[in-house]
Order: structure tokens, then C-alpha cells, then sequence
């Protein structure tokens, strides 16, 4: 009857140790339960993207992609929330408070993530050919991404604010007065934000194009219009920062937008030559009529312009289908080895700076015969 009086004791005792224990056991299958879905769910995934990718329609690949990172943070915070509940029955402590508007907050910046990857996601989606009608560029790509991704944030922030219980009204009256403070003393910062808005409506250059300023010492190629600065990639391959308050005052050429590419040079015959140069311009004006990389519709002049020390000058004023650098030096290049075969071809030279030197012969004067 003792034996079976402290067998019994000891049972008592051991599941009072196991419960009170019992959290930790809790707390261990959840992690490992986390664990195990977030294992799932990143397969799930990966076999989601490798069937999205056989479809013709993009919209599947960007829910796949904008989804595959927020999802998966959401299985660890839920896990990580459930087992904090489970340690807040235990101990019953003031700071386990929070857990409930950390999951309401965890939850709302959670979509706002999943909103912003996935306007990133269409960004990128509509500049890809046979998407739209009309694929969008670059530059306005951005710059309606970066607007609602803006609109996203703003929204998010306002939300969270009035989760936690503070009074979105009041933060939006403190704001209005704060804000008058804050433009006078950020009134550079707001310069170059309204200077960025200017170059997303009015798009005197996009990503990609080549500029310059006969004002400023800027020229390269565009590679990214943010809120507060350009940045251009010079043709030495240096970055440049603009602050975008700089293009409201200085005049920007767009040599990327251009038509065509002209052709200006003058071309010096001899004097000696002077019996062929009608037929050498003439000659030089039928092989640019004739040339498939000369653009008929525009300009072309091919004149004599002056008579120089050393020679006579004519020149040619011409423009190239292409508007592309390297290709246009390469049509220039041929037009130039034209000229040179089209003067041999006339039997004429090119002239170079000459001086003649004219010797007057005088008459020899006889001396008179002084002996008689």
C-alpha cells in the first residue's frame, strides 16, 4: 500500500513538472512546424515560376515573383507571433503587450511590401516588347512606378499610425504646419524635387539619351532620373550627379533625338587647278546624290565658297541617314576617300600653304670705256 501510495505520489509530481514545462514543448513544434511550411512554400514557389514561365502571360510571372518573398516572411512572423503567445500565457509579463500590434502592423507593411514588388515588377514588365501595344520607355516607366509606389508608402504610414492608435487627423494637421517650416528650411531639396517632376512631364531627355549643356561642362548618357538627382555616365565613364533644380536653369541639348547627322567640310583645290574645279564640285555633288547613306530629303550644298591665299575652296553641306556616332564617322569617312578619288580622278591636286617668290630680271648696264 506504501509502494503504491508514493508510485502514485511521483506520477502527480512529474505531470506537474510537464505541465508546467509544457510551453517549451509548444514553442518547439511551432519553430518546427515554421520551418517545415517555409521549406513547403519555397518549393511551392520555385515550381509556380518554372510553370509560369511556359504561359505566354506575363501577369502569372509577376504575382509569382512579387509574392514569392512576402509570403515567406509572412509563415516566420505568424510562426514567431503563435509562439510568442504561447510564452505571454506562461509568463504573463506586461511586455508581451505588443505582440498584438506588432502582428496587425507586421501584416499591413507585409502588403504594402507585396504592392510596392509588384508595381516594381510591372515597371519593368511593360518596357518589354510584345506586352503592350506601345511599350512604355524607360523614363516613363519609372516615373509612374516611382508616383504610386510614393502613393503606396504614404498610405501604409498613415495606416500603421492610426493602427497604433495614434490620430491620423492630427498627424496630418501637425504636418500641414510642419510643412510650411520644412520647405523654408529644405527649399533645395524640394527644388530638385519639383525640378525631377518637370523632367518626368515635360521629358526633354529620358533614360538612355545623350545630352549636354552649352551652359554647364554635362554630357553623357542618361542612366537614371531620380526624385533629387540625374545621374549621367560621361563618355570617360565617370558618373556624373545632377541636382535636377540645375536643369530649370540652363539650356540642354538632346543630340540623341536628332534627325540626322550633318556633314560640313571644306575642301582647298590649287590655283593651278582653277579649269577643273566646276567639274570636281560636280562630280562631288553626284556621288552624294548617288550615295545610299546621304539623305536626299534634307540640305545639300556643294559650292565654291572662297578664294583663299592658297587655294579655292569649295565645301560640301550634307546630312546621313543615321544618327548613330560611330556609324555616321564611318559614312563620313567613305564620303571623304570619295572627294580624293573623284580630285585624282580630274588630274587636280589639293592645295596646301604656298608663297611664290617673283625675282624682277633688271637689264645689265654697259660701264663706259674711260681709255679714249
Amino acid at each position: 500500500m506504501d509502494f503504491f501510495t508514493s508510485a502514485m505520489a511521483e506520477l502527480e509530481r512529474w505531470l506537474a513538472v510537464s505541465a508546467e514545462f509544457s510551453w517549451i514543448v509548444q514553442v518547439f513544434v511551432i519553430v518546427l512546424l515554421t520551418l517545415f511550411a517555409n521549406y513547403f512554400v519555397r518549393k511551392l514557389f520555385d515550381r509556380l515560376s518554372s510553370a509560369s514561365v511556359q504561359t505566354s502571360v506575363h501577369f502569372d510571372d509577376m504575382v509569382v515573383e512579387t509574392a514569392r518573398k512576402p509570403v515567406r516572411f509572412f509563415i516566420w512572423i505568424f510562426g514567431m507571433l503563435l509562439a510568442a503567445d504561447v510564452v505571454k500565457d506562461v509568463s504573463n509579463e506586461a511586455i508581451f503587450d505588443i505582440i498584438e500590434p506588432i502582428r496587425e502592423v507586421s501584416f499591413i507593411v507585409l502588403l504594402a511590401w507585396f504592392a510596392v514588388r509588384f508595381i516594381h515588377q510591372g515597371e519593368l514588365t511593360v518596357q518589354m516588347p510584345g506586352v503592350l501595344v506601345n511599350p512604355m520607355d524607360a523614363t516613363t516607366a519609372s516615373a509612374l512606378g516611382k508616383l504610386m509606389r510614393l502613393s503606396i508608402i504614404i498610405t501604409t504610414s498613415l495606416v500603421v499610425l492610426q493602427t497604433l492608435g495614434f490620430s491620423v487627423s492630427g498627424v496630418l494637421a501637425f504636418g500641414g504646419i510642419g510643412g510650411i517650416a520644412v520647405g523654408f528650411a529644405a527649399k533645395d531639396l524640394l527644388a530638385n524635387f519639383f525640378g525631377g517632376l518637370m523632367i518626368y512631364l515635360d521629358q526633354p531627355f529620358k533614360v538612355g539619351d545623350w545630352v549636354r549643356s552649352p551652359d554647364k561642362e554635362i554630357e553623357g548618357t542618361v542612366e537614371n532620373i531620380g526624385w533629387r538627382l540625374t545621374r549621367i555616365r560621361t563618355f570617360d565613364k565617370r558618373p556624373l550627379y545632377v541636382p535636377n533644380a540645375t536643369f530649370a536653369n540652363i539650356s540642354v541639348e538632346n543630340p540623341s533625338r536628332m534627325l540626322c547627322r550633318r556633314i560640313k567640310e571644306t575642301v582647298g583645290l590649287r590655283y593651278d587647278d582653277a579649269s577643273k574645279v566646276a567639274q570636281v564640285v560636280s562630280d562631288v555633288k553626284q556621288m552624294l546624290i548617288e550615295h545610299k547613306d546621304i539623305d536626299n530629303d534634307q540640305t545639300m550644298i556643294v559650292n565654291v565658297d572662297a578664294f583663299a591665299a592658297s587655294s579655292i575652296n569649295f565645301f560640301i553641306y550634307t546630312f546621313t541617314k543615321t544618327t548613330d556616332w560611330i556609324e555616321f564617322h564611318a559614312i563620313k569617312q567613305d564620303v571623304m576617300f570619295k572627294v580624293i578619288e573623284i580630285v585624282a580622278r580630274n588630274q587636280a591636286e589639293f592645295a596646301f600653304p604656298t608663297q611664290t617668290l617673283h625675282i624682277k630680271h633688271e637689264p645689265e648696264v654697259q660701264a663706259p670705256d674711260r681709255a679714249g
